[in-house]
Formats: structure tokens, C-alpha cells, sequence
């Protein structure tokens, strides 16, 4: 049984469509070749892929130059050919409308140039104002909560840090005043420290500066025929 006849329309599957390219794009290439080979003809094959890929065939001893130019010849035809300056003129002379419309828009965007527009014109450039104004006000208020938001940051920062400064500066002056008062207080005890050590002495030496009589404790020794015997002791 022979292989039934396939229907001639475009393959949707992906896959699919580019397996039959590379295999009908083969034997097309192929049947040129031998068509020139065979016959002894000038064969020129030009193939675009889906995907911009290009594929030629030339018989030899040709280019495709050649057969393009004969093919010219022949059928007297010519490709159009813009020139370069041409080509530049043209880039410059759209891109002066271009400006010239930017321009027309920008004099109207400020009230100037309004004598063109028709009333409808007129309210879309209002609508457009207006629009922009409103995004240029949400801008203007976003920046301005965050500018609000780093000074609400910074003035905690610098309060905590001022907070911190006072508890220093509170315990050393604590500390010193303690320490003044420390020394006031032992200074105080000096004087009389001083004062109470030469009474001590005194006291320490007080038998040696002031007489005692050393009386008897044996009657006999009281009377007063003893008297001149000297029992006096001074």
C-alpha cells in the first residue's frame, strides 16, 4: 500500500513544523542541485525559515549575484535602490516634524498656542493637567512624609542619646560630691585629733608633774614623833 496523501496546509504543532522544514528544505536543496547537474541548467534557490534563518542554493559555477542580475536582464526588472543622502534627508525631515509637534505640545502644556484647539482639545489638555498635577502632588507628599519620617527618627535618636548624657554627667557629679564630702568630714575629725593628743600626753605624764604625798597606812607611822624623820615623799 502506498503512503496516503498528505493535506498542504500549515502545521500548528511546533515540533512538528520545523521536522518537516529541515527534511523538505533537504530535498528541495537536492533536486536543484541535481536539476543543474543533470540538465546542465543555472539554478538559484533563496529559503527563509520562520525564524529568519536564510538557506541558498547557486549551481556552480555561479553566485547568486549572477543570477540575480540575469534574472534582472531578462525580465526587465530592477530593485529600487534608496540612495544615502536620500535615506538622510528623509530621517532628518521626519524627525524636524517630529520636534516641531513635541514643541506645538510642550507651548500648549503652558497655556501658550491655544488658538489651534478646538474645544474638545481643550478639555483633554485640561484632563492631562490636571492628572499630572495630582501625580506631581502625590510625589510632593511622599517625599515629604519621608522627610517627616527620618526627623521623627532623628529626634528620637538625638533624645535618647541627650538622656544618656544626663545620666553620665549625673552619677559623676554623685560621685564627686561624695568625695567632697568625704574629705570635708575627715578634715573636720583633724582638729580635734590634734587637739585631744597633748591632753593625752599630759595625762600620761601627769605623775611627774604634779607631787604626792605618800601617807602610811601603820599608825605608828602617823605620829608625830615620826614627824622629823623625813617619811614625807615628794
Amino acid at each position: 500500500m502506498g503512503r496516503g496523501k498528505i493535506e498542504i496546509k500549515r502545521i500548528e504543532n511546533k515540533t512538528s513544523r520545523q521536522v518537516t522544514f529541515s527534511k523538505r528544505r533537504g530535498g528541495l536543496l537536492k533536486k536543484a542541485n541535481e536539476l543543474a547537474v543533470l540538465c546542465d541548467a543555472q539554478v538559484g534557490v533563496v529559503i527563509f525559515s520562520s525564524t529568519g534563518k536564510i538557506f541558498e542554493y547557486c549551481s556552480p559555477p555561479l553566485s547568486m549575484r549572477h543570477i540575480i542580475d540575469r534574472y534582472q536582464r531578462v525580465t526587465n526588472t530592477h530593485f529600487e535602490e534608496i540612495d544615502a543622502q536620500q535615506q538622510i534627508f528623509c530621517e532628518m525631515t521626519r524627525m524636524k516634524a517630529e520636534n516641531d509637534k513635541l514643541q506645538a505640545s510642550m507651548r500648549q502644556f503652558t497655556g501658550e498656542d491655544l488658538t489651534s484647539l478646538t474645544l474638545n482639545d481643550l478639555n483633554q489638555l485640561e484632563q492631562q493637567l490636571e492628572f499630572s498635577v495630582n501625580k506631581v502632588r502625590a510625589r510632593k507628599h511622599q517625599l515629604l512624609n519621608q522627610q517627616l519620617d527620618n526627623l521623627r527618627r532623628k529626634e528620637h535618636i538625638l533624645e535618647d542619646q541627650n538622656s544618656y548624657l544626663c545620666r553620665i554627667i549625673s552619677e559623676h557629679q554623685q560621685v564627686a560630691t561624695n568625695t567632697k564630702v568625704g574629705d570635708i568630714v575627715m578634715l573636720d575629725h583633724f582638729p580635734q585629733f590634734y587637739a585631744d593628743e597633748p591632753s593625752r600626753n599630759l595625762l600620761q605624764l601627769s605623775p611627774q608633774l604634779h607631787t604626792f604625798r605618800l601617807q602610811p597606812t601603820q599608825p605608828n607611822l602617823q605620829e608625830a614623833s615620826l614627824e622629823g624623820h623625813g617619811l614625807q615623799l615628794w
